[in-house]
This record gives structure tokens, sequence and C-alpha cells, in this order.
């Protein structure tokens, strides 16, 4: 592992706020940290949702093609068609939790909060919270606010700088 004054360091973009778009940055965050790396998360338009206390994330089914659900010993992929009727984005997301629930997998939340205890740094995006009257308390504890300027401070020192 690096010492402090030669650490890796990576920064990461997120800007999505769906339940299948929320694993990848805190998969990504909590390993590098349990590597040794130094770890900045810029959480910015629907990403910022991933900071909220009470999460409540969906997965969408529409405009997804990729998206298929085992069922019955089988992949099903959801036609759009069926996608965009009432009710196709609740039931994908049931199905996605349960899904997830019966494999073991860690929650969001969970995650979530492994990777503050990691002490990656958690960047709340001020832009955003302004745009959507989010309040700084509707956030949990341990993300500081910033900016444009405050990432790029980051990745400009960052080995590695994704976009999620």
């Amino acid at each position: 592992m690096a010492d402090a004054t030669n650490a890796k360091r990576m920064s990461m973009i997120v800007t999505k706020g769906t339940l299948d778009w929320a694993y990848p940055p805190f998969i990504l965050a909590t390993t590098a940290a349990a590597m040794g790396l130094e770890v900045s998360m810029f959480f910015t338009f629907y990403g910022l949702w991933l900071l909220r206390k009470k999460l409540d994330l969906e997965v969408s089914p529409l405009g997804n093609p990729a998206m298929k659900m085992p069922l019955g010993g089988m992949h099903i992929a959801m036609p759009n068609l069926l996608a965009a009727l009432p009710g196709a984005t609740a039931l994908a997301s049931s199905m996605m939790k349960d899904m997830i629930r019966k494999k073991g997998i860690a929650s969001v939340e969970e995650l979530r909060n492994l990777a503050l205890e990691s002490d990656v740094k958690m960047i709340a995006c001020q832009m955003t919270m302004d745009l959507f009257e989010i309040k700084r308390e509707d956030l949990i504890d341990g993300p500081v606010l910033g900016g444009a300027a405050t990432y790029i401070e980051s990745a400009t020192q960052s080995d590695i700088n994704l976009y999620i």
C-alpha cells in the first residue's frame, strides 16, 4: 500500500440516481479505498439523490434494452412498449430489489455507509442542491458541499477519473 504522501487517488463524478446506477460508484469507491487509494465522489444532478437520508430508488426498464431479468430459468427482456405502461417501473424495481435481497448483495445504504467508514470523500454539488431545492438537512451526515471547482481540484490530483 502507498503511504499517505504517495497514495494513489481516484475521483469520480456520480450523475445517476437510480437503483441500478447506484451500485457501480459505491462498489468502485469502497474497493478502491480498501486497496489504499484516496477516493473522492462528486454527486451532481440526479446522482445527488444518492446522498439523501431516505433512499427510495427505482430502476427503469424504459429505454434499457440490456435489462434482462431472470425468470423461469431464462433471462427475459421487457420491450419498451411494456416498459412504458403504468406500474412497469415499480415492477422492475421490485424484481431488482428482490434479486438483490435473495443474492445477499449489500444494499445501497450499506455500501454508502461503508464508503463513509472508509474515508471516501463525498462532495454534494451545491449548484444541484440549489437547482433542485435540496436542503443540507435532507442529506446524510458526511458529505461536504462543493462545486465544479472542488471536483476539478480533486480530479487534477487523481490517477483515475471516472464519470458514472
